[in-house]
C-alpha cells in the first residue's frame, strides 16, 4: 500500500547484513563501498588497527590507512590495493603499512575481493592481517602444508557472504560446489537428510580445467544411517565428527548399506584422500560435506579438518534458512491457492483475475480481489489491498473479504454502506491495522446496458477502456481508507459500461514503482491499457501485467478484469 509501513516479517529470513557477515570473519575485515569509503567493519579490525568503528565508518579507507614505509601518506598511484579496486578485482599482497589509531606503523598482508552488498550495491571486501613474528609462530608442523592462513580466511569469507545471499537450497548447493571444488579437492559430494530422515545424495562434482562435471549416476537415495557404525560417513550423518578417509577405509567387510555405497563412490571416482564433515545447523544435523583429492599429491591431513568444518557449518546455517524459506513459502502458497475466489459465471460479461506475489515475500500478501453473485441477481466487484505482504497480512485479508461477502449478500444496499459497515467493524473484530477497497455493484439493466455503481475506500481509481482504446479513470465515489477510525461520509458514484469495454481494478502494486510518481504510473497504466483493448480479455490481462508492473517493484498486484458484451446486431 503506497505510503504504509510493512509491519510483518513472518515469511521472510532475510540474509545477513554486511557488518553480521563480517563479525563470523576470524579476521580484521572491513567493506568499502564504489568510491572506497568504509560501510562496514568488524571487532578484530578495530583491534587489529585501534580504532573505533567510528573512526572507519564513512572514511575514505586509502586515507584513514595507507602508508608507506616511514609512515608518511601513499600516493594513490603507488597503492596496488587501490589500483585492484578500480579493476574490480581479487588480489592479495604483503609488506603493506597501515596507519594504527595511536599513529604507530602496522606492517600487514591483505587480500581485496568484490563484495556484493544487499544483492544491490556492489562494493569490496577487505581483509587485513598483521603475520606473527618467526619467533612466535607456534604452530605445529604438521600445519606447513595446509592452505595459508590468509587464503583460509578470505575462503571463509567468500564462503560465508555468498552463502548467506541466497535463500534457495538448490542455489546454495551450487555455490558450496563451486567454492570448494577446484581450490580444495577435484571431487565434493553432498549427502542430504531429508525432512522423512531419508539421505539423499544430492551431489556428486568433478573439476575438470574450468569445468564443474556433475555425475548424476553416484547421486540418488542412500541406504539409512546406521547408529552405531564407526565409518566416517556414518559418524558425519549423525553429526559425531569430522574424519579423513580413503578407497582403504570401505575396502573391510562393510557394516551397512551406506559403507556399500561409499565403496562404490571411491572406486568409481577414484578419490585416494578424502575429509568429511557434517553439515550442521544450529537445529539438527543436514547432512555431510566429503571433499576428495585424486591428481593432487598432497593428501588431507588432520591440520585441513577445521577448514572443513568451518565450511560445512556455514553451508548448514545457510541451508537451514533455505529450507525454513521454502517450507513457509509453501505454505503461504497453499494458503494463498484457497484464498483467491473463482471467477462467477454471469451471462454476457467476461471476468479474469491475476495475483502476482511480492518478488521477496513469501508467496502471500494483503492484496486480494473478489466476485460473486448477490442475492437480488447484480454482480459484486472488490479488490482491496491490506498492509504488508506475509502470513499475517494474507490473513487479514480473509478476514476482511469473508465479512464484506456476508454484509453484501445480507443487505441489499449501496456499496457505500456495505463499505461503512465493513469499516466500522473492521478495528473491532479483525486483524487488519489499515486497508484500502474499491467494492462495486455491476448489473444488468432492462435497455441491456450494463451499469456500475461503486465506492472507493482509498485506492486507485478503476479504469475503464473503450472497445475503441478510449481510456479513462473512474476518479468519483472516493473517500477515506479502512480502519482509520474517522466517521467520515462514503459516497457512491455510477457510470455505464459501453458494449465491448473492459474495466480493470488493479493495486497499488501495478503503478507504483522506485524513482516515479504515482501519476506516472497512472499514465502508463492507461496508455498500455488503451493499446491492449483489442486482445481478448485473458491476454489483455497478462500483457498489461506483464508491461505495466515494473521489474523493481517489490509489492504484490492483485488484478480484476471485466469486459461487456459487445452491442448486439
Amino acid at each position: 500500500m503506497a505510503g504504509a509501513e510493512d509491519t510483518g516479517t513472518v515469511g521472510r529470513r532475510p540474509a545477513a547484513g554486511p557488518t553480521e557477515v563480517l563479525e563470523a570473519i576470524g579476521t580484521a575485515a572491513y567493506v568499502v563501498d564504489e568510491e572506497g569509503h568504509v560501510i562496514a567493519v568488524n571487532t578484530h579490525a578495530e583491534q587489529l588497527l585501534g580504532r573505533p568503528a567510528a573512526e572507519f565508518l564513512g572514511h575514505d579507507a586509502h586515507d584513514l590507512l595507507h602508508r608507506d614505509a616511514h609512515g608518511h601518506p601513499l600516493p594513490r598511484s603507488r597503492c596496488s590495493m587501490r589500483q585492484a579496486f578500480h579493476a574490480g578485482r581479487t588480489a592479495q599482497t604483503e609488506g603493506d603499512y597501515f596507519e594504527c589509531g595511536d599513529g604507530s606503523l602496522l606492517p600487514v598482508s591483505w587480500l581485496i575481493t568484490p563484495y556484493d552488498v544487499d544483492g544491490r550495491e556492489v562494493g569490496t571486501l577487505v581483509l587485513v592481517h598483521a603475520p606473527r613474528p618467526p619467533e612466535t609462530d607456534t604452530r605445529p608442523k604438521a600445519a606447513a602444508q595446509a592452505m595459508p592462513e590468509l587464503e583460509r580466511l578470505a575462503l571463509l569469507a567468500e564462503t560465508t557472504t555468498r552463502l548467506t545471499s541466497t535463500l534457495d537450497v538448490e542455489e546454495t548447493l551450487r555455490r558450496l560446489v563451486a567454492l570448494v571444488v577446484p581450490r580444495l579437492a577435484d571431487w565434493v559430494v553432498v549427502d542430504l537428510i531429508t525432512e522423512r530422515d531419508e539421505v539423499w545424495r544430492t551431489a556428486v562434482v568433478h573439476a575438470e580445467g574450468d569445468a564443474l562435471v556433475p555425475h548424476e549416476d553416484l547421486q540418488g537415495p542412500m541406504p539409512p544411517v546406521p547408529e552405531e557404525s564407526p565409518m566416517p560417513l556414518s559418524r558425519a550423518l549423525r553429526g559425531v565428527a569430522s574424519t579423513l578417509a580413503g578407497p582403504e577405509t570401505y575396502q573391510r567387510e562393510p557394516d551397512s548399506g551406506i559403507a556399500v555405497e561409499q565403496r562404490r563412490l571411491f572406486e568409481a571416482t577414484g578419490i585416494r584422500s578424502a575429509a568429511i564433515a557434517p553439515i550442521r545447523s544450529t537445529r539438527a544435523v543436514l547432512g555431510a560435506l566429503t571433499v576428495g583429492r585424486t591428481r593432487d599429491p598432497v593428501d588431507f591431513t588432520i591440520a585441513d579438518l577445521p577448514l572443513i568444518e568451518d565450511i560445512a557449518r556455514r553451508a548448514g546455517l545457510a541451508l537451514d534458512n533455505a529450507r525454513l524459506y521454502q517450507r513457509q513459502r509453501k505454505v503461504a502458497e497453499t494458503m494463498q491457492n484457497h484464498l483467491l475466489p473463482q471467477m462467477p459465471r454471469v451471462p454476457g460479461l467476461q471476468m479474469t483475475a491475476r495475483y502476482l506475489p511480492a518478488p521477496d515475500a513469501s508467496q502471500v500478501g494483503g492484496d486480494w480481489y473478489d466476485a460473486f453473485t448477490l442475492s437480488d441477481g447484480a454482480t459484486a466487484l472488490a479488490v482491496g489491498d491490506v498492509v504488508g505482504h506475509d502470513l499475517e497480512a494474507a490473513a487479514g485479508m480473509a478476514q476482511l473479504r469473508n465479512m464484506l461477502r456476508a454484509y453484501a449478500w445480507a443487505r441489499q444496499e449501496a456499496p457505500s454502506r456495505i463499505v461503512a459497515r465493513l469499516d466500522a467493524a473492521v478495528m473491532h473484530i479483525t486483524d487488519v491495522t489499515m486497508a484500502t477497497m474499491i467494492f462495486a455493484r455491476l448489473e444488468e439493466r432492462d435497455d441491456g446496458h450494463w451499469e456500475l455503481t461503486w465506492t472507493n475506500a482509498g485506492h486507485p481509481p478503476p479504469l475503464l477502456i473503450s472497445h475503441d482504446g478510449l481510456a479513462r479513470y473512474l476518479t468519483d465515489g472516493h473517500g477515506i481508507l479502512l480502519g482509520t477510525g474517522v466517521n467520515a461520509p462514503r459516497t457512491d458514484a455510477s457510470a455505464l459500461i459501453p458494449p465491448g469495454s473492459t474495466l480493470l481494478l488493479y493495486t497499488d502494486g501495478l503503478i507504483e514503482a522506485p524513482g516515479t510518481s504515482l501519476d506516472e504510473g497512472l499514465q502508463n497504466l492507461s496508455r498500455h491499457a488503451a493499446a491492449l483493448a483489442h486482445r481478448p480479455l485473458a491476454s489483455f490481462t497478462d500483457q498489461v501485467l506483464r508491461r505495466v508492473r515494473h521489474a523493481r517493484n517489490d509489492d504484490d498486484v492483485a488484478l480484476l478484469a471485466v469486459r461487456a458484451p459487445t452491442r448486439q446486431s
